[in-house]
């Protein structure tokens, strides 16, 4: 029985593996059709030079009326919907698309009617506060950046739920009386962090608790014991680069499993062993590498590349541009998929990272096509730009950590700056 159950099983995956690779290898035919010319082809057949372009028109278009409207196709998702303003704000901040003042503060307002009188942002208004909606709120309005935009933020009731979440064991649960995962330790950290509420006793143990979510196969999981994955590898690594404790992760079995998960004919990223390619894992796999670059560095890894990441920095680029892309604007899984905006942030915020290396000095490009498919590069550790990043660093430092009173009369001592170089420019199936 189990023999039969893994023929089927087998068979299945060789065949949707198969569908997945025709199905590129006609994206790459018709490219080849569409901006080559035949007859050089014939006289000489090494011409083939692939320019692929980044549609940026068309993804404009798609994102802005999506800011505004929504077709009831998008109903499923509203308990998602500060998701939406992040994930459209997100998109166009790496087209470097300026958004209008008008627009900025309407989704500051309604931002605000998402934020619950308890603490933290719900998924619409009037729904109860969860972690992952309040780190979408918190990113889009650091994205805007203006005053209005960061005095959405309540920060004293902010703190207030992170408490509220927080677990005896040092993991955090997604909303009151929700389930725990390493997404929701890094949603913590990261709006923590953001808006200078981060303090030891919030996270005590939450590095040991992440650290146990490693497996033998180098990645993390979603709680400890269970197989690794891409978007809690990356959740769980970056949560602990913010809390400056990533050293203590086995850091070359992490590299060896997530350099494996890049498809050697794909050129996109699988999410976990045994996976079809997702255009969504450009980033969550991908934007590992600058994270674990880094911490590798300050191990005192002599070898490390000053120009390029760990990855086949163009073969995921290719992908993306030439698979990726829906012709009316959009971005998608993989071809034969339709568009949506959680594919049209990563699959760009992954095409950013494997366009830029580094930072300020230490900068180096490496862009296929044209420079028009050039993106703004965006932070690893949140995935909002560099600037946006040390802007909303800058405003919240000033502020007065809001101490919490646990245990009473006790004020904690605040961590005075994020463990991350905030200048650094470098979901789940």
């Amino acid at each position: 029985m189990w023999q039969r159950d893994g023929g089927q099983l087998f068979k299945k995956n060789f065949f949707f593996s198969f569908c997945v690779k025709r199905a590129v290898l006609r994206c790459l035919f018709v490219h080849f059709l569409l901006h080559s010319s035949y007859q050089l082809f014939v006289i000489n057949p090494s011409f083939l030079c692939f320019r692929p372009a980044l549609l940026r028109e068309q993804h404009y278009q798609y994102l802005k009326k999506g800011l505004r409207h929504l077709s009831d196709a998008y109903e499923c998702l509203d308990a998602s919907r500060p998701w939406l303003c992040f994930w459209i704000l997100h998109s166009l901040e790496l087209l470097e698309e300026p958004i209008p003042t008008a627009v900025a503060s309407d989704v500051c307002q309604f931002l605000a009617r998402c934020q619950s009188p308890t603490g933290g942002f719900a998924g619409g208004p009037g729904q109860h506060a969860h972690l992952a909606p309040t780190y979408a709120a918190v990113n889009a309005l650091c994205i805007i950046g203006t005053e209005e935009a960061y005095n959405v933020i309540n920060r004293e009731k902010l703190l207030d739920f992170l408490w509220s979440v927080k677990q005896p064991d040092g993991s955090f649960v997604m909303h009151v009386g929700g389930e725990v995962d390493v997404r929701s330790a890094y949603c913590a950290a990261s709006v923590a962090s953001l808006t200078n509420i981060l303090t030891p006793k919030l996270f005590e143990d939450t590095t040991n608790w992440i650290l146990s979510c490693q497996n033998w196969e180098g990645g993390l999981s979603g709680v400890p014991g269970l197989e690794a994955h891409g978007g809690y590898t990356f959740c769980g690594t970056a949560a602990l680069v913010i809390l400056g404790k990533e050293h203590m992760l086995d850091l070359k079995a992490l590299l060896r499993w997530v350099v494996s998960r890049q498809m050697r004919f794909e050129g996109g990223f699988q999410g976990r062993c045994n996976k079809l390619v997702d255009g969504c894992y450009s980033f969550w796999q991908a934007g590992l590498l600058p994270l674990l670059h880094r911490a590798l560095f300050k191990e005192g890894e002599s070898e490390l590349s000053r120009q390029r990441w760990m990855f086949e920095q163009q073969a995921l680029q290719e992908y993306i541009l030439l698979c990726c892309q829906n012709p009316a604007g959009g971005l998608l899984d993989k071809p034969g998929k339709s568009r949506d905006f959680y594919h049209t942030c990563y699959c760009l915020s992954g095409l950013s990272i494997a366009q830029h290396f580094g930072n300020m000095d230490l900068h180096h490009e490496m862009i296929l096509g044209k420079e028009e498919n050039r993106l703004a590069p965006t932070h690893p550790v949140y995935n909002i730009c560099p600037e946006k990043v040390s802007q909303a660093l800058q405003h919240f430092h000033r502020l007065p950590v809001p101490y919490e009173n646990k245990p009473p009369g006790k004020a904690d001592t605040a961590v005075k700056e994020p463990t991350v170089d905030r200048t650094q420019g470098c979901h789940y199936d």
